[in-house]
């Protein structure tokens, strides 16, 4: 396991290795995890599974969680469940990670952009209010970097113009709004495991729901449509199966499940080592006038997902360079998603469509972020960053 203990060089502060963008915190805890998994006869979903969707499913006060492969498949297998299909359009945000719309895709739906918050980035409900039509049935918001959405003014117009509302939570596990958490005012919420999130097992994600109907439909759903699994099959002796619905294969396995579950023991002091991280920046960074940090709004607790700037457009990529010079890693997230080949060429999205998304996406940089990250490399950071607007 690596500690984030480096030596220094004389380069500002910037260790001799580099300042990555992200580092994973995973070690004995995980390998004892999932060496129970390899000793025992269930690798696919089993009682691995079953524990982690218990203790998820406690952890966000929801009542079911269900474990699947990705946030993309947690979004797919959520649109498909409620019925949402081809001939329906979804309204989701213009500025995002490219699945939140390819899931709507998938489904066989399609997706409707709406801008974004000047200072937030977060969908702006008054522009998702504009954009429904007689063929809306559904609005993906996206709490990004993880600053949750204004979910109780995108509920209450989800829930005039009878629509269902799925959570884009990836960023999102640890935030609250209002007083509300991801899956309180929603159908679903979405989560992911990627490899960079505050959960990870490298690829994974769950939905969360309080619909006990809607949760066993996700269940068989996410395994082909299968009433019996292997672990079932395993446990009962086989019996013969039906396939009751259309489904997909989308099932957590339980290698998976192993990885995640010890993170849940050290989910609250990896945030507040971000919240702690974050704040180093806001204080570092204050004095640089040539960018800027979004906006946190009242009564919100921030998941800290990433911690990202706002620099003029044509210094963004330019600083990019100069990060990297200095062996520093940074990254974009994320560019709007109008703007994308396949979106501009499938679905007639243009340039200046969605503006304060196409502002936010051309100038925000993601500087490095993650739990054990040494204080002392924010600094570090900040001063490259300073450096490059000194010249």
């Amino acid at each position: 396991m690596i500690d984030g203990i480096y030596p220094a060089n004389s380069e500002q502060g910037v260790p001799a290795e580099g300042i990555d963008f992200f580092r994973h915190d995973l070690g004995e805890a995980e390998l004892d995890a999932v060496r129970e998994v390899l000793n025992g006869p269930i690798l696919t979903t089993g009682e691995q599974v079953a524990r982690f969707e218990r203790r998820f499913a406690d952890y966000l006060s929801r009542k079911h969680s269900v474990g699947v492969t990705s946030c993309t498949g947690a979004l797919h297998l959520s649109l498909a469940a409620l019925g949402v299909g081809p001939g329906d359009e979804v309204i989701t945000t213009a500025l995002t990670f490219i699945a939140t719309a390819t899931a709507i895709l998938q489904a066989g739906a399609t997706p409707v952009l709406a801008d974004v918050e000047a200072d937030t980035g977060n969908l702006d409900a008054g522009a998702v209010k504009a954009a429904i039509t007689p063929r809306t049935r559904a609005i993906i918001p996206v709490h990004l970097y993880g600053q949750m959405c204004d979910m109780k003014a995108l509920q209450a117009i989800a829930s005039a113009h009878d629509l269902k509302l799925i959570e884009d939570a990836a960023h999102c596990v640890e935030g609250r709004r209002d007083g509300v958490r991801p899956g309180e005012l929603s159908d679903t919420a979405c989560f992911s495991f990627y490899a960079t999130k505050a959960l990870t097992s490298g690829e994974g994600g769950a939905v969360v729901t309080d619909d006990d109907g809607l949760a066993e439909r996700l269940r068989l759903m996410r395994s082909h449509g299968m009433n019996k699994t292997a672990n079932d099959r395993f446990q009962e002796g086989y019996k013969h199966w039906d396939m009751p619905i259309f489904g997909w294969k989308y099932n957590m396995d339980n290698i998976s499940a192993a990885l995640l579950l010890p993170q849940l023991d050290r989910i609250n002091a990896n945030h507040a080592k971000r919240l702690a991280l974050a704040e180093a920046y806001v204080r570092e960074l204050s004095d640089i006038k040539q960018l800027s940090i979004p906006a946190r709004r009242p009564d919100v607790r921030h998941a800290a997902h990433l911690f990202t700037i706002q620099v003029d457009p044509a210094d963004r990529d330019p600083l990019l360079d100069h990060l990297r010079s200095r062996r520093i890693s940074a990254m974009v997230n994320y560019r709007a998603i109008h703007l994308m080949q396949y979106f501009r060429a499938h679905l007639g999205f243009e340039p200046g469509m969605f503006p304060v998304a196409e502002r936010i996406g051309d100038s925000t940089l993601s500087l490095p972020f993650y739990p054990n990250m040494p204080i002392q490399q924010v600094g570090a950071v900040a001063a490259a960053v300073r450096e490059y607007f000194g010249k």
